[in-house]
This record gives C-alpha cells, sequence and structure tokens, in this order.
C-alpha cells in the first residue's frame, strides 16, 4: 500500500514522468531510434514527440539495453540469474528480452506502485502478443503478485517500504544467491534519501552476487539544471537525490559507501561517444532532420549511467569504452572570475527574449538584433520583429524597429549573419525556417545614417531582398561571416555551417563586399575540418576559427587563423598551452591580441563554459568563470549574441537558451553586462 509521507511526492506525480516517459519512448521506437514492437501495446496514448526528445530517450534505452545485455552474456555460465526492475512502469523490457531469445535461464521481476501494476497486468492479459510471450500461470491472486508467468512476475508495491518489498521478492521467489541485476530508470531520486540509500545498501548486503543499473540526473545548480530542477519540481515530483548526489563522483562514491565493491559511471556524452559503435551514432543521427545540438548535449550532461556489482566473478564492467576518445576529466581550472550584471536599461525588452538571433553594432552605442526564436505577443516563434539597443547617459534603451517593404520576405530565421557593409547597410547571409528547409539566401538591411540620439522606435529599416550571383554561399546557416582584407580591398569571408542537404560544410566564399560577388581568392595550407556553430573573428586582416561541431556531432578544440599573403590566404593552427577545450554554439572577439570566446556547450560537464581569454602572441589559454550571483534566473550562454564595446573593455550578452529537452524553454530575459576590464588588463 502506497503511503504518504511529509516531503514526498505524490505517487500519482511520480506516475505520471513514468506514463508520459512511456509515451515519448513509443514515438522514438515508431521513428525507428529503438527497436521495440511491444511498447504500443502498452502505452495507451500516441504523441508525436520532437527529434530531440527522441534522441534522449533513445541514449537512455541504448544505456540499458547495453548494460542488460552484458550482464546477460557474462552470466551465460550460470544455471539461473535474475532481473529485477525497481520502478518499471510500462516497461517493455522483459517482452524484448524474451522475444530476442535472452531469457534462457533468467527471471525478470518487476516491481511498482499497485495500481500501475494492475493496469500493466490488465494490459497483458488483453493482448495476445503479450500474454503469449510471457504466458499466465494464474497466481495473480497471491498477494501483491499482480501477474506471474514462469519467468516474469509483476509485483504492486512501494518501493520506499523496504521490508514490504523484501517481503513481496520473497513470496513472488526471488532468489538472494544467485547473480541479480537491479535496474533503476530514473527511479530512486523520486524517494527520500534515506529510504533510496537503505535499498542500494539493502541489495548489496542481501544478494551475495549483485550488480546495480542506475539512469539518472546530476548537475542541478548550472543553468540547465536549474530549469530541470524547476520542472520537475512544478510536477511536485522533485529530484530528492541532487542535493546530496550532484555529479558522477558522488554517486560512485554513494555506491561504494554502500557495500558495492565495483562501480564505474559516466555521462550520456561519453557513453553515447565511447560505448556507441559509429556506425550506430551515424544512423541516429540521420534519422530525422535535427537542429538542437546543444539542447541534446546538455541533456546528455545531466543525466549519467551507472554500473556497480559485487561478489562477481569476473567482475562486472559494461561501462568500459569500446573505442579510445580523449575526454577532459576532473575539473576546469579557472583563473578568475567575472561578475554578471543585468544592464541598465531605461525600458523592458521583452523581445530580447530570444536565442539563435544575431546582433550587431552598426553604430557607435547602437545594436541591431535580428530573427532567432523567442517571445512575441505572449507566444513562442520564429521571431518577426527587429530590435535595437541605444546607449546613451550610460543607460541602454530599447525599442522595436519599424520595417520597410513589409511585403518582402524577411523570413523570420534563425542561425544568420549579420555584417555592416557601410554605415547606413548590412548584409543578411544565409539562416534557415525549419531544419529540413533550404538556407534562405541574402538580404539587404538599410537603415538610416543618424540614429545614434534617435528614440529607438522611431528607427525605420528597409528590407531589400536580393538574388546575388553568390547564392551558394548563403544557402546555409550556423556559418560564420567574417571581414577580411585582400590587397586594401574588402571583402566578407563565409565559411563553413550547415544545410538542408550537408549536416556540416567546410567550404568558404569570398564576397567582394560593394557587388557581394563571388571572387576567386587562392588559399593555401591545411584545410580546417568541416565545422558549423563555431566563431570567427577579423584580426589582422584575416580571419580566426576557433572550436565548432565537426562532422561526428562532437565538439572541436582547433584554432585557426587565415591569414593574408600577397598573393592570397594561407591557413595557420594557432596553438594554445594548455589546449582549449573543445567547444561550440559560443561568440568571439578580438582585443589587443587577445581572443575572447564567450559561454558555449562543451562535454565537460563539472561545469559550464564562461570566458576563454587566448593570448595570440604566447597561446596563453585562461578560462574564467562568470559569477551570476546577482542574476535571479539561469544565464544560460548558448544561441545567444555578444557585443564588445572596447573603449568601456564591456561585453553585452543578449538573449540566449533553447528548448531544455522536455523540461520547458529557457530564454534569458534580460541583456547582461560583463565588465572584462580587470581580466584585459592583467595578461
Amino acid at each position: 500500500m502506497v503511503r504518504g509521507r511529509p516531503g514526498a511526492p505524490r505517487p500519482a506525480a511520480v506516475q505520471g514522468t513514468g506514463g508520459s516517459s512511456a509515451v515519448s519512448k513509443c514515438s522514438a521506437a515508431a521513428r525507428g531510434y529503438i527497436q521495440d514492437r511491444f511498447l504500443r501495446f502498452l502505452v495507451g496514448r500516441r504523441r508525436r514527440r520532437a527529434p530531440l526528445v527522441h534522441r534522449g530517450y533513445y541514449i537512455r534505452a541504448r544505456a540499458v539495453d547495453h548494460c542488460v545485455q552484458d550482464f546477460l552474456c557474462k552470466t551465460q555460465s550460470y544455471p539461473r540469474t535474475q532481473i529485477l526492475s525497481l520502478g518499471a512502469g510500462f516497461d517493455s523490457l522483459y517482452f524484448r528480452l524474451k522475444d530476442m531469445g535472452l531469457l534462457h535461464h533468467s527471471v525478470v521481476y518487476e516491481v511498482d506502485f499497485p495500481n500501475v501494476a494492475c493496469q500493466k497486468a490488465t494490459l497483458i492479459k488483453r493482448m495476445k502478443e503479450l500474454s503469449a510471450l510471457v504466458g499466465d500461470t494464474g497466481e495473480e491472486g497471491l498477494g501483491v503478485i499482480t501477474f506471474s508467468g514462469e519467468d516474469y512476475k509483476l509485483l504492486g508495491v512501494d518501493l520506499s517500504e523496504l521490508s514490504e518489498l523484501e517481503r513481496a521478492l520473497e513470496e513472488a521467489g526471488l532468489d538472494k544467491e544467485i547473480p541479480t541485476l537491479f535496474i533503476a530508470e530514473v527511479v530512486l531520486t523520486y524517494m527520500e534519501n534515506r529510504r533510496s540509500d537503505a535499498l542500494i545498501q539493502w541489495a548489496a548486503e542481501r544478494f551475495s552476487q549483485a550488480c546495480f543499473l542506475l539512469y539518472e540526473q546530476m548537475h542541478p545548480e548550472d543553468p540547465f539544471g536549474r530549469v530541470m530542477q524547476q520542472h520537475f519540481s512544478r510536477l511536485n515530483s522533485a529530484l530528492h537525490s541532487l542535493a546530496q548526489y550532484p555529479d558522477c563522483e558522488a554517486q560512485q562514491r554513494r555506491f561504494c559507501e554502500k557495500g558495492w565493491t565495483e562501480c564505474s559511471v559516466m555521462d550520456m556524452n561519453e557513453f553515447f561517444t565511447s560505448c556507441t559503435p559509429e556506425d550506430e551514432q551515424q544512423r541516429v543521427q540521420a534519422l530525422e532532420p535535427f537542429d538542437e545540438y546543444e539542447e541534446w548535449h546538455l541533456k546528455c550532461s545531466h543525466y549519467f549511467v551507472l554500473t556497480a556489482s559485487k561478489g562477481m566473478e569476473p567482475s562486472w564492467t559494461p561501462l568500459l569504452p569500446n573505442m579510445t576518445v580523449a575526454h577532459h576529466d576532473g575539473t576546469v581550472r579557472m583563473a578568475g572570475s567575472i561578475t554578471a550584471a543585468v544592464c541598465a536599461m531605461h525600458s523592458e525588452i521583452p523581445g530580447l527574449r530570444r536565442y539563435g538571433h544575431h546582433s550587431v553594432l552598426i553604430k557607435p552605442n547602437v545594436i541591431l538584433t535580428t530573427g532567432g526564436f523567442g517571445e512575441e505577443d505572449g507566444q513562442h516563434c520564429r521571431m518577426r520583429n527587429f530590435h535595437v539597443l541605444i546607449k546613451h547617459a550610460g543607460y541602454w534603451k530599447a525599442g522595436c524597429v519599424k520595417k520597410e517593404n513589409p511585403d518582402k520576405r524577411w523570413d523570420e530565421r534563425l542561425y544568420h549573419t549579420v555584417s555592416c557593409l557601410s554605415n547606413s547597410l548590412a548584409l543578411v547571409v544565409g539562416g534557415r525556417t525549419s531544419p529540413s528547409s533550404a538556407g534562405l539566401g541574402m538580404l539587404l538591411l538599410k537603415f538610416p545614417e543618424t540614429c545614434s540620439a534617435s528614440d529607438p522606435d522611431d528607427i525605420t529599416v528597409e528590407l531589400m531582398s536580393m538574388h546575388p550571383a553568390a547564392e551558394p554561399a548563403a544557402l546555409r546557416w550556423r556559418h560564420s561571416t567574417t571581414e577580411v582584407l585582400f590587397k586594401g580591398e574588402k571583402y566578407l569571408f563565409v565559411y563553413g555551417g550547415r544545410s538542408a542537404m550537408e549536416p556540416v560544410l567546410g567550404d568558404w566564399y569570398f564576397l567582394q563586399a560593394q557587388e557581394l560577388s563571388c571572387t576567386v581568392i587562392p588559399v593555401e595550407g591545411l584545410v580546417p575540418e568541416s565545422r558549423h556553430s563555431h566563431s570567427a573573428c577579423s584580426w589582422k586582416g584575416g580571419v580566426l576559427i576557433a572550436g565548432g561541431l565537426g562532422a561526428a556531432e562532437q565538439p572541436l578544440g582547433s584554432v585557426f587563423f587565415l591569414k593574408e599573403l600577397e598573393h592570397g590566404f594561407q591557413w595557420q593552427t594557432v596553438e594554445t598551452h594548455p589546449s582549449l577545450i573543445p567547444r561550440y554554439s559560443h561568440t568571439a572577439h578580438v582585443h589587443d591580441g587577445k581572443l575572447l570566446l564567450v559561454g558555449g556547450v562543451w562535454f565537460h560537464s563539472s561545469s559550464v563554459p564562461g570566458i576563454t581569454v587566448i593570448d595570440l602572441m604566447t597561446g596563453l589559454c585562461l578560462d574564467y568563470a562568470i559569477n551570476v550571483e546577482h542574476l535571479e534566473w539561469p544565464l544560460m550562454l548558448h544561441n545567444h549574441s555578444s557585443v564588445f564595446l572596447p573603449d568601456e573593455k564591456e561585453l553585452l550578452l543578449i538573449g540566449g537558451g533553447g528548448n531544455c529537452f522536455s523540461f520547458g524553454t529557457h530564454l534569458n530575459p534580460e541583456p547582461v553586462s560583463l565588465s572584462l576590464t580587470n581580466i584585459l588588463t592583467s595578461h
């Protein structure tokens, strides 16, 4: 029987998370992410989930199957084994294993709340495809056993009542002397820590040959983790384990202290990279149009898979990487911190709550922001309106820009670039609507030459569509467009990105700045790896390219300089020490021989990227944390834009955020200011 306890989540709320999970798994199976023909019989309602959710549930299913099948393989020589799935919900694990012929001498026990177990038992009896596999020995009337077959027992009992659980399992025939695999997929975290700890310790103490498989959340205090916690709190299903066991190391200590002798743990980025064969990675990446890399990698850095064992000979180690991958382990060494402050504003600017946009300094103290996905008229949508920020007397004033030629399509684009061509003209290159659409070409923006002292709402931007000969350069997104000089003439260097047809591009174009036509300029040297979501800065007439996401959807840690020569350009590698931590979705600026990389996403889950300063003369690379104690909301520094004001040595961060897996969309609500005076003068 389920009992209510002070501070405990309501069983109905926890059960709701299990039902939602089953629907998501079913949607992932329907799209080919996982092979599971049984889920549809166990899930009442069907709903198509987003590609991001499909990937999230794919990696969860992949990790569990990987470890379960490894257990069954390693224990083949034993006459009997058993699997105990804690909080199994409407999972189809037993039916898949039985259908694959993997349960030669294993019995599967599933435990969940009594009403969940009863619902599942009813479904099994009703569906011939399920009942034919399990058989029915008619023992469901015996106490808490709601369904019983020769190799399958379904029990209705509250996991947090350990004495009741033990009694029910003994009644169902669980044998404490044979190899036993415990599975807990996002279950223990809903229990009070003393109860989940007791269960972990009980499993180690009472079973002579035991293995434990745990899949759960971690890292509650970084921006994504805060959004994740808020989501589960709103569902009245708080994640209890996060405060005491916030990371992989703490979870590993937990199991070792509770009696387990072997324990391995990794986050899901590492699992996907090092325990999933490359051909399988490529299969999943090609299943449907996808462009939410940041949220996918952040989700994976906030979930872990843990395996522990005791009494197993040989020891059970399913999380040994099957390929060699370089990982940045340990803590990132920070050289210091920079305090973030909400910008001093004369007016609120809801239109700057967006991501995937672009902000550009069109005049001193005048910033234009275009495109992206955000909040407009109370709805989340691709942004139609342009916004301008004007700084006057130390304060920023914001306004919504009027647009001329409304019949000319703006296309509400994301991941485009905007480059100033003159005091009154800017060029928009590329961008997309949906990930399956072609890039959106080029657009000229014409704005008044005298707008620095204007009221922001009085500024008008004229949109001028164009069909340039340089169209191939524009049919892309997540690229960079950077001003370069060649023989004293200005060009725009369009590099990298991705398209609807190509998940990553490594080509480039030189656009003559006045005619906007492609010009062939010789480029020599070792060509950089194809990439998108990198950063690019003008420096010494050339371009600095840093980071990005490569063809295998892995962050890159390389820095290149496209240097101007007499007869063309040359790619040169910029060596840094220590090595730059691979990252993407960051922004960048150059000031006084120093390259500043701002935010982004990396696979180093112990921290989030702040500001990295690379001295271009010496190669010294220093990381600085961003102190957000003065902000009342999580600051997500990916899919953002940033503008550097060199005179003030001030960095303005505009927008940023994303669709945080199934936890909701987070948009940074206000622009943030960082004073870089200390770090730019301390080198």
